[in-house]
């Protein structure tokens, strides 16, 4: 037990610094409580549900809040009333990671260079998988220097499909990302990728000839918005803004490339395969694409077409 390894005052003193302030006479005449068995049924309840609402928070980076942690629990098969999870994650004072903060410039665009048109248009709801695909890069401060992460989400289900990470942000850092998105869809039997919209910012980068040759290799169309416009690659931008919410903020302070890449591969595994997604309808992006495929057929049935 905690009171064991810790002392219950000094447990109750962290309590305070961080807003749930707990005096230890109310630990030890609610404890004296318990084992004489005079909690209530209702108390006996609520001490489960904490148990599992605090479960489901830690699993999944301590990033959702109420509304997705009551998602989990009833997909898990635990039924309880969303009100119950807000007043319990209130009295455990628990919360889900909150966006804040500016976005560092990462964008550094040539005048003189030509840019592909814009085909997006700020439209960022394709009607299907592989018709739009956007990609950013953001910084990560080390202990051992910045750390440049890469990249590329298919619009439609919010899928992260490639992704690098590199000490410097030379060409490679976004064609790598690129190389492994056209190699996960690859995998599935995606071979022909013509007609898809490579949707960026006006970095340099992106602009590269080696970018715009490896595009139209696969007859992939480049889309560039506008210079210094974070709402022309809006979808990007709220996926980095997840990662740096999610992961890179809390989990830090980061040693190094090495930290940051395998903190990187386990936090986009959960967001593909297990993060639920409120632009997907609360599902989760591998979710999505199944339905859309008519590979989840149980899924299949309970959600609208639509999605």
């Amino acid at each position: 037990m905690l009171e064991l390894s810790w002392g219950v005052e000094p447990i109750c003193a962290v309590l305070a610094e961080y807003g749930t302030p707990i005096a230890p006479s109310t630990y030890y005449e609610h404890r004296a409580r318990v084992m004489d068995g005079h909690l209530s049924e209702s108390e006996w309840r609520d001490a489960l549900m904490c148990n599992e609402i605090h479960r489901v928070w830690t699993k999944n980076y301590q990033a959702y809040g109420a509304k997705k942690v009551w998602l989990q629990l009833n997909r898990e098969g635990i039924p309880v009333a969303r009100c119950t999870v807000e007043r319990l994650m209130r009295f455990m004072g628990i919360e889900g990671a909150r966006r804040g903060g500016k976005k560092p410039r990462t964008t550094i665009s040539d005048p003189a260079a030509p840019r592909p048109a814009d085909l997006v248009d700020r439209q960022f709801t394709p009607a299907r998988p592989d018709s739009l695909w956007v990609a950013d890069f953001t910084y990560v401060a080390t202990w051992a220097g910045t750390v440049y992460v890469a990249l590329v989400i298919d619009a439609f289900s919010r899928r992260i499909l490639g992704w690098r990470a590199s000490t410097n942000k030379r060409v490679e850092l976004v064609l790598d990302a690129l190389e492994m998105a056209m190699w996960t869809r690859g995998r599935q039997g995606v071979d022909d990728l013509a007609g898809l919209r490579h949707h960026t910012d006006a970095g340099s980068q992106y602009l590269a000839l080696a970018m715009t040759e490896r595009l139209a290799e696969h007859d992939i169309l480049p889309s560039v918005g506008t210079v210094g416009d974070a709402y022309d690659n809006a979808l990007a931008e709220s996926e980095i803004g997840l990662y740096k919410t999610e992961l890179i903020h809390p989990q830090g302070p980061w040693k190094g490339l090495d930290d940051v890449e395998l903190a990187t591969l386990e936090w986009i595994d959960w967001h593909n395969h297990r993060r639920l997604h409120s632009a997907c309808s609360d599902l989760t992006p591998v979710e999505v694409e199944q339905i859309h495929c008519g590979t989840h057929p149980v899924l299949a049935t309970l959600v609208p077409s639509t999605v």
